[in-house]
Parts: C-alpha cells; structure tokens; sequence
C-alpha cells in the first residue's frame, strides 16, 4: 500500500489543477484537462522516468497504474447514477432514435474509415469511441475493456481528436444552428447527439439557452457506453477464441501470449454495476444530495483515472499521428451530419 502513495499523491495534486482549470474553462472537463497534464509531466519531466533512475525520487508507477484501472472503473460505474431512465425516455421516440443512429452509424462506419487510412485497429476503435459516445470516458472505458496491444498511444491520439473537435463544435454548432434556422428544442438536441464531451455540450448548452435538453440528449447517448462496449468486449472474445484454438499443444505461448489468449468477460464488471447504476438511479430511491452530489464526485474520479492514462502517453509518437487527426474530423462530420439530418427530418 505504501508504494501506491506517491503516484496517488501526485495525482491528487494533478486534479486539483484541473478542477480549476475547467472552473474557469468550462468547456475543458477536469479529465481533458488531465490527461493532457499528465502527459506534460511524461513527456516534459520525464516523471516516470526519473522516478526509476533517480535514487532520491518515489517510485510513481504503482500509484499510476492504480488510478488508472481501479480509479477509473469506479469513476465509469458511478457515472450510472446520474442517468434516469425516465427522464431519457421523455425525450420521445424520435430523438432517441436520431441517438441511436447517429451514434451507432459512426461507432460502426469510423474502423472501417481507419483501416483505408492506414491506423492501427486500436485507434480507429477508440476514435469511434470517443466521437460516438462521450468523450473521453469513453475511451477510457473501452480501453479498459479491450487488451490494445497499443493501448496508450491508441488512447492518446482518441483523446486529442476530443478535445480539438469537440471544442471546435462549441463555435461551430451554434453557428450552424442560426444558418439551418434550428428552433432551440432542435438546437438542444443537434448538441446533446453530436458533440463529444458532457462538458463542451453545457458549455454550448448554457451558452444557447438549452442546457437541459442538450444534456438529457447527451446521457442518452452515454447510456449506450454499455452495450457498444459489451458488443465489443463479445467480439475481441470470440477472436480470442479462434486464436486460441490454433494454438497448437506443443507449442509454449509467453507470458504475455498467454494473456492475450486469455478470453476477456463478455461485459466487464464494472459496466455490468453502470448499467446497475443507471437502474437504481431510475427507481428514484436515490436521495437527492447524492444525486447532486454524484457529477462532482465522477468528475473527479475521471480525472485522477485520466491523469494516470496521460503519463503513459508519448508525445513524439502522437506528433507523428495527423491520419489520426484526420479520422477524428471524419467521423466528426458523420455524426454531426446524421444527427443533423435526424433533427431537422423527424424532431
């Protein structure tokens, strides 16, 4: 327990920046904010890295990695609780199904897009992630769902699509709304299906005078997180499967063969407790201090999770990543596309 303080402590120190950053840059969430400050010090400080050369420094790893799994299930389990059932169901049939196309069009269509390109299956997977559903905890999710064999730098270039195109949409929704002449109920519901992060959705959303009906659209979209990321889970499973079966007896995997071989739940445990999340906060048994109290709480959580993925993340590698940039604009334009024609056909 003792080697995981330094790692928690500097991570404790890391949040508690980005909370403030993102007070006064609402559009930036505690999480972007920290995975990008995370990856400051990894590639700048070099923080790992002195840690296990220099003899008077902690050793931060153990503490890193803890936040970085443990941390960051927690902080996706809570995230159930502050989504009702009810109150998305309200938004009607055809909003949910402007959701549910549009994100599930670009989860589907974005690897295929990344293949012609020429990325890795894991960035293409998480870019297809993180633009379809919410955002960096998306990303983390999946991450954690699936064994990446490039997990870290899949993330990074996931996460810097996020950040530059979902704060791109802040300026740009808007003003694509007033051009189309979308009414506000229009306007709240382009935002909450097209844009990647909860916070730059209240940022437009506080901005246009739709904050609640953007959100409620956007924890729609949340809600799928689950099963996209069952569906995914069930997928590597079953490759999992055949690649094991060719394996033949004789043959002696590596340590590290033999974990990749190993068959991963069909749904993770901490999606199967978000999903319980979600029903218990639908029963309405949920006290209303805990209810208020729950996205500030996740948000940090998020952050510490996210501050933990950023110092795994080289930057010299993801200067060289612009089909990455390129994927992440695409699969922008696909969802904000779909989306958009969704509202203006049928809300």
């Amino acid at each position: 327990m003792r080697l995981l303080w330094p790692g928690v402590g500097v991570t404790v120190v890391a949040v508690l920046f980005s909370v403030f950053v993102s007070r006064y840059v609402p559009a930036l969430s505690p999480a972007v904010v920290a995975v990008v400050t995370g990856a400051a010090l990894a590639n700048v400080a070099r923080l790992a890295e002195r840690s296990r050369t220099t003899a008077y420094l902690p050793t931060f790893e153990p503490g890193l990695a803890f936040v970085s799994r443990r941390v960051l299930r927690t902080a996706v389990a809570l995230l159930g609780l502050q989504i009702a059932l009810p109150q998305v169901l309200a938004l009607g049939w055809r909003t949910l199904a402007v959701v549910v196309v549009a994100t599930g069009l670009t989860f589907a269509v974005t690897p295929l897009i990344g293949r012609r390109l020429g990325l890795s299956p894991g960035t293409s997977l998480l870019i297809a992630t993180g633009v379809s559903i919410c955002g960096a905890s998306a990303i983390a999710a999946m991450r954690e769902s699936t064994d990446l064999p490039d997990g870290d730098d899949a993330a990074a270039g996931a996460l810097s699509v996020v950040v530059l195109y979902g704060t791109a949409a802040i300026a740009v929704i808007p003003l694509l709304a007033s051009l189309v002449d979308l009414s506000p109920e229009q306007l709240g519901v382009w935002t909450g299906a097209a844009v990647h992060e909860v916070a730059q959705v209240a940022a437009i959303g506080a901005a246009s005078g739709v904050l609640a009906g953007a959100v409620t659209v956007k924890l729609a979209r949340v809600i799928l997180l689950a099963p996209l990321v069952a569906l995914t889970s069930y997928r590597h499973r079953r490759a999992t499967a055949t690649a094991t079966a060719t394996v033949r007896p004789t043959d002696r995997p590596t340590e590290r063969t033999a974990r990749r071989l190993s068959r991963p739940p069909v749904v993770p445990l901490f999606v199967a407790v978000f999903l319980a999340m979600v029903a218990l906060r639908s029963t309405g048994w949920v006290p209303a201090p805990v209810v208020q109290a729950v996205p500030t709480v996740t948000n940090v959580l998020m952050a510490a999770a996210l501050f933990g993925l950023g110092t795994g993340i080289d930057l010299r590698k993801l200067v060289k990543g612009g089909r990455a940039a390129l994927l992440g604009g695409i699969a922008t334009a696909i969802i904000a596309a779909t989306s958009l024609a969704g509202v203006v056909l049928v809300v």
